[in-house]
């Protein structure tokens, strides 16, 4: 006996949900939309959680207004990720006609969640922090306050001595990259490792600063691109302002008391499917040193790992022409420091593909722990 499909129930109301619903009367072709960021009209972000699934039956949900996307040529070659129990993550067949985004699930179970990428939950931020500070021997050196008051731990691994190199790295300034904070965690486990040598390397000649996501609200609220005053964070860092952009005046500040010597700012790039970094050869500072440390991360880092590549990446700035509110640029000129911006695919690697998952959290820490593997190589040159 073939049953029947039955009304779904479609939900965003929960940590970084996202999605409105068009047209739910037809079960098995539902249509939706993605909500722009508060106070601004960036999209692309969207999560929901779906009850009412009929098994056997193939569910099809058309996010209508993917073409009017901050990044709408991203569709193109993407496949949304879907989930049974919200651990367990996969690629499911997505196609764009040019107009809509069209999800397609052979439904096993009669709930699922959908999203953009692989979520980074609140409450698995909490438990990272704690972790960090309790296995990872991290200290919490500092709380700054997002917008809408959600604490922004700057963490330090390292005992603070002034002969110490001082590497940063932040995540998670465009919220819906939730991949950074994978990052973020891949860093932590790794400093798990006591007895890892290259880890004792690194610590003996640097402290790390970490500041795990650097924008909580945007997070919680399902936004792309913004905080909960609709600033972009990563257009923030030349003329920051502790009304509109907290977060980066935070940070700023935090920098300007202890120094860099090295920035990694972690994000996703939605189009590019490879995982590269962009430097600061713009930059009115920029100086052969930097550009010789720029050049020896990558070659050092590429050489560890497929998932990271040199040849695909952003058109490199032309000397003077560097963006100044951009993080890794501000804090490069500021500091004269290596600053490199990392950026990840919410499609997958090309030069390593993995048709289940695409790019995931479980990459995306690994990753991590291959960059801390590059910069202990390097640490003594940074100066």
């Amino acid at each position: 006996m073939t049953v029947a499909p039955s009304s779904l129930h479609i939900s965003s109301d929960f940590d970084s949900g996202n999605i409105q619903v068009l047209d739910a009367s037809n079960p098995l072709q539902v249509q939706l939309a993605i909500k722009p960021d508060t106070k601004s009209p960036h999209f692309q972000w969207f999560h929901f959680k779906v009850d009412g699934l009929t098994p056997g039956h193939t569910h099809h949900f058309q996010l209508s207004n993917a073409s009017q996307s901050s990044y709408n040529k991203a569709w193109d070659g993407y496949q949304a990720v879907a989930s049974y129990d919200q651990e367990n993550w996969f690629r499911v067949p997505s196609d764009f006609d040019g107009s809509s985004l069209n999800i397609h699930l052979d439904a096993e179970q009669p709930q699922a969640w959908f999203a953009y990428f692989e979520p980074y939950s609140r409450e698995r931020h909490d438990q990272l922090i704690k972790n960090a500070l309790q296995w990872s021997g991290c200290e919490l050196l500092a709380t700054g306050k997002s917008a809408e008051g959600r604490d922004i731990q700057l963490l330090r691994k390292g005992n603070g001595a002034s002969h110490k190199r001082k590497i940063w790295i932040i995540a998670q300034q465009h919220p819906g990259e939730h991949m950074a904070e994978w990052f973020m965690e891949g860093i932590f486990e790794r400093l798990e490792q006591g007895s890892d040598p290259q880890m004792r390397k690194l610590l003996d000649f640097a402290d790390l600063y970490l500041i795990p996501n650097m924008n909580p609200d945007g997070a919680f609220h399902g936004h792309l691109r913004t905080n909960a005053n609709g600033q972009d964070l990563n257009r923030a860092w030349q003329n920051t302002s502790p009304q509109v952009s907290p977060e980066v005046f935070f940070a700023l500040e935090q920098m300007s008391q202890y120094g860099v010597d090295l920035f990694l700012d972690i994000h996703g790039d939605e189009e590019i499917p490879y995982v590269f970094t962009a430097g600061c050869e713009g930059n009115p500072g920029y100086t052969p040193r930097l550009a010789t440390l720029e050049e020896r991360f990558r070659t050092h880092l590429s050489g560890l790992t497929k998932d990271f590549q040199t040849e695909h990446g952003y058109t490199r700035d032309e000397p003077g022409q560097a963006n100044m509110t951009l993080a890794c640029n501000s804090v490069g000129q500021r500091f004269d420091c290596l600053s490199l911006t990392l950026e990840m695919p919410f499609k997958d690697n090309n030069d390593a593909p993995a048709p289940l998952t695409g790019w995931d959290g479980k990459r995306s820490k690994q990753l991590a722990k291959d960059v801390l593997t590059t910069l202990s190589a390097m640490v003594r040159e940074l100066r």
